[in-house]
């Protein structure tokens, strides 16, 4: 990934590069197999002059993580951290304690399934598999499995804007799901200029835009819901140069927004800590 000396000092010239060369543009991915009768890709924008803001991540407070948890997913519900980790065998749902790191409860995955991105929804836990095409939905006070369901192509990330689940596939595409039916509403695809940017991973909802790490690079871009095009983006390079991991797939990964006390979020696959930092603008 470019590097980017001046991150955070506004309308940056060089953005446009390094955010693609973080996430190289995608034109088709795994998910293409499984569109038919899916809804139609949403227009890209047109392409924009101004390259968008990045900002440098402000860290405001930092706490312990589990450094054993390969972390696809990360939302608080009603000031309560939850968490969905990956690896065939060692996939789990579980509810951790923010200040100390501990895991309260867990529920783990069948062994054949390797965990991604999850979110909740109204009482229940939602959470996606990579390769399977299968989801799962939790009772969240239980961790009491409810229920399943089946989507096209992999899951990687997935939240929800108070309407609709959002998930993502690995490629340049924002999937629109239903909460109740998980039938697919509608599609966007990620832009920068006008070019869609591919290896969006894990999501979180944040003020009306949908946060995103981009697989194995060390920004978080911030896209429009509407149009998929990129705003901005976090560079969290200088945090993550902090940060012990034991192998190079211990990248960045996990956004979670409390929206109760306006406080975001951010750790990675193994990561030892949690960092709280500012919020876009902030």
């Amino acid at each position: 990934m470019r590097r980017l000396a001046d991150a955070g000092r506004g309308i940056i010239a060089g953005a446009a590069l390094a955010i693609t060369a973080a996430a190289a543009p995608v034109d088709s991915g795994p998910a293409d197999s499984g569109r038919a009768g899916s809804s139609p890709v949403a227009s890209s924008p047109a392409a924009q002059d101004a390259a968008p803001p990045i900002e440098a991540a402000r860290v405001i407070a930092t706490y312990p993580h589990d450094a054993g948890a390969f972390t696809q997913g990360l939302f608080f519900h009603d000031g309560r951290l939850f968490e969905s980790t990956g690896q065939r065998g060692r996939s789990t749902i579980r509810e951790v304690d923010l200040a100390t790191g501990k895991v309260e409860r867990e529920a783990r995955l069948p062994g054949e399934y390797f965990g991604e991105g999850s979110t909740g929804w109204r009482d229940t836990i939602v959470s996606l598999t990579w390769q399977h095409g299968k989801g799962f939905r939790w009772d969240r006070e239980t961790f009491r499995k409810l229920g399943e369901f089946s989507y096209p192509g992999e899951g990687w990330g997935l939240t929800q804007d108070g309407k609709s689940l959002i998930l993502s596939d690995g490629t340049a595409e924002l999937r629109f799901l239903d909460p109740r039916t998980f039938a697919e509403r509608r599609r966007v695809r990620v832009t920068l200029s006008g070019r869609p940017v591919g290896q969006i991973n894990e999501l979180e909802y944040v003020r009306g835009e949908v946060l995103a790490n981009i697989w194995h690079s060390n920004l978080i871009i911030r896209i429009d819901p509407a149009s998929g095009a990129i705003k901005g983006a976090i560079d969290l390079g200088a945090i993550a140069a902090t940060v012990e991991v034991p192998d190079s797939e211990s990248v960045l990964n996990g956004i979670a927004y409390d929206a109760k006390a306006g406080k975001l979020y951010v750790t990675g696959k193994r990561w030892p800590q949690l960092f709280e930092i500012a919020l876009p603008g902030g």
